[in-house]
């Protein structure tokens, strides 16, 4: 018996990233779920769902997490902007070949071209394209459904047509149908969209199943690729099986096959084709020892690309937008994809690597095919980190990050290249503080919880801890200097009916609302806000309470001393008047200082009362007759400023001095 594995069987390069994504996010805090399967495969999806990392159907199913991915065949435009409206983050792992086409159909839908496009109207991946259309568009799964295509097409005039075809179509159906097409419009775009992959997988196929008298293809019945790849190889050998994991496997059809062809779906993990070969296995043990031994080498030789963890030196040699290049001494060429280059978000390498930089990396993904290695920085860094981070749990050490995200909860900091979750209850001195303040910013804080279970790892922080230990520190400093009149800068941290209280830096004290303004106000937030930096000094201290008495308003904006310094007796001035009563009017000098005109000062004829002469909100010329500083009044004198003071008679006068007398009560 002899059996050969192909040796493109198993994860794609889209597949692949796709999956390392969401194993990612499945080792952070966050709720996290895929917008449909991550890929066709039941198996995967499940041990997605063990990590907490769950499938949804309905869009709107998204609000219950923190953190959504798009799955690798993609989606249409209009999920993209209904996911923009929610809270939830959006990370997408469309495979890159599948967005390319999204670019395609968009660039040609707005040059008005219509778009043909190669695939299943149902697969997930067409319905992605076709959502990404912006003109008239129709699809085609068979030489049958085009033929009806193009007679519509025909009929309607449509001239300039792009054809693209879904990443896993069959590629000999392709090549027929677009010689249908080039009958029909010769000038017709034509885009090779077909991965390389598939179809190098597909070829491998075709020529394994000609050679063998059994093939077992491995993968999800739901997969499309490996549903193609079923039917190609069903064409050349009858003895054609399909099987999701080793439990389907029919052990007799295996022992009486002389040849056996083997290969497995895009969206087959590894794991579950190492299951299958394994089963088989079983079977050849009956036969001669040597026969067991090539197969076991055969087995080891065909799983070595699926199973890398290997680290390996490194030096930049190239960076693009998206990828960094590395030259890691092998024939293949090595690239580190941008969101595997560092654990921090970064939106172009070169914040991170330079030209020549040498680094050590971990192979995620070797493809002999495409002569590729897919490396990461992020997880040698993470793992380096964790054994810093558990070193510093264990000696109670201060560690220093930079905050990235806000999540519900808390926030997610940055230290050495590991997500440390700080629950909000953490994360500031005061529960009223706002967390966003702090993203983007370095903080100090202590792990208080660093575990691992199996690969997944929970590290928790506290800043408060730290800020706790400084402002006590502060404290100390601070009742050292202390004493009254003292100035101090501190910032307002809230506001009450009565005052504002200030952080002079690790303690507290309040400007009562009397000592904020010279003028009446009626709450603090007339003067000032929370956030506010003041300067204010120390009026009073309780050595018993502790509690500290802040002044703020200043000698020279005393609205006497201006008027004293400013305004001598005689000064003409501009006023407003604010108020009446029966023995004269009330006028505004300067803001804090009203003046009394007598009635007998409005006008240089008799008068029954202010109101005949003056009105509220009038401005009018008056000259500073008299100032009490003690008593703090001011009389005003129009009629002194009148053209001819007519003179008072003795009954006047009796009057004037009577309204004094009350007045002065």
């Amino acid at each position: 018996m002899s059996i050969t594995v192909a040796k493109t069987a198993g994860f794609c390069f889209g597949v692949n990233r796709a999956v390392e994504i969401v194993n990612s996010l499945a080792e952070s805090d966050k709720k996290v779920c895929t917008l449909g399967p991550i890929i066709h495969n039941k198996e995967m999806v499940l041990e997605l769902s063990q990590k907490g990392v769950f499938s949804i159907d309905d869009i709107k199913e998204a609000e219950n997490f923190d953190t959504v991915v798009i799955r690798s065949h993609g989606v249409p435009k209009s999920v993209y902007d209904t996911l923009s409206a929610y809270e939830c983050e959006t990370v997408d792992a469309t495979c890159p070949f599948v967005s390319k086409i999204h670019r395609i159909v968009k660039k040609a839908g707005e040059s008005k071209k219509t778009v043909l496009i190669a695939g299943d109207k149902n697969h997930p991946e067409v319905m992605g394209i076709v959502g990404h259309c912006v003109h008239d568009n129709f699809t085609f799964k068979d030489e049958d459904e085009l033929s009806e295509v193009l007679s519509l097409m025909l009929e309607k005039n449509y001239n300039d047509i792009c054809v693209v075809a879904q990443t896993t179509f069959d590629v000999t159906l392709f090549e027929k149908c677009l010689k249908n097409i080039k009958k029909v419009y010769t000038n017709a775009e034509i885009f090779d969209t077909i991965c390389n992959a598939t179809s190098e997988r597909q070829a491998e196929a075709d020529a394994l199943s000609k050679s063998s008298d059994c093939m077992i293809i491995i993968g999800d019945k739901h997969s499309s690729n490996t549903c193609k790849l079923f039917a190609i190889c069903k064409r050349n050998c009858e003895n054609t099986f399909l099987v999701e994991t080793s439990n389907d496997l029919d052990l007799s059809v295996i022992a009486k096959a002389e040849s056996i062809g083997v290969t497995a779906g895009a969206s087959t993990p590894a794991r579950i084709i190492k299951e299958v070969l394994d089963k088989m296995s079983e079977v050849i043990k009956s036969s001669e020892t040597n026969e067991f031994e090539n197969f076991e080498e055969m087995l080891e030789e065909s799983l070595k690309s699926l199973n890398t963890n290997e680290r390996v030196m490194g030096v930049v040699v190239g960076i693009a937008p998206n990828e960094v290049f590395v030259d890691v001494g092998r024939k293949q060429a090595g690239f580190i994809p941008l969101d595997e280059l560092s654990a921090t978000p970064i939106s172009n390498p070169e914040e991170v690597v330079s030209i020549g930089d040498e680094l050590e990396l971990l192979i995620m993904k070797t493809n002999d095919q495409e002569g590729t290695i897919m490396l990461s920085k992020r997880r040698v860094d993470a793992k380096k980190g964790w054994e810093l981070l558990e070193k510093a749990y264990e000696d109670k050490e201060i560690v220093t990050g930079v905050v990235t995200e806000i999540i519900n909860g808390g926030v997610i900091a940055v230290a050495n290249g590991t997500r440390v979750f700080i629950p909000a209850s953490q994360a500031t001195l005061n529960r009223e503080d706002n967390l966003e303040a702090l993203k983007g910013q370095e903080v100090s804080f202590r792990l208080i919880e660093v575990s691992q279970r199996g690969r997944r790892r929970k590290v928790i922080g506290s800043i408060k801890s730290v800020l706790k230990d400084e402002f006590a520190e502060q404290r100390a400093a601070f009742w050292e200097s202390a004493e009254v009149g003292k100035t101090y800068t501190g910032t307002v941290r809230t506001l009450t009916n009565y005052g504002a209280f200030v952080d002079l830096g690790g303690v507290s004290g309040m400007i009562h609302i009397s000592e904020l303004s010279w003028l009446r106000i009626k709450h603090p937030s007339e003067v000032v806000n929370v956030g506010d930096t003041v300067e204010v000094y120390i009026k009073d201290i309780n050595d018993e309470t502790k509690k500290i008495s802040l002044g703020y308003k200043k000698t020279e904006d005393n609205p006497w001393t201006i008027l004293e310094t400013q305004y001598p007796i005689g000064t003409v001035v501009n006023a407003t008047i604010v108020g009446m009563t029966t023995f004269g009017a009330f006028a505004s000098i300067i803001p804090g200082i009203d003046g009394l005109i007598h009635i007998s000062q409005i006008s240089n004829k008799r008068i029954e009362k202010p109101q005949d002469e003056l009105k509220v909100g009038e401005v009018v010329e008056a000259k500073i007759t008299a100032i009490d500083f003690e008593k703090k009044r001011v009389s005003l004198s129009i009629r002194e400023l009148l053209p001819e003071a007519a003179p008072v008679v003795a009954e006047e006068a009796a009057e004037e001095a009577e309204v004094e007398a009350t007045e002065a009560e």
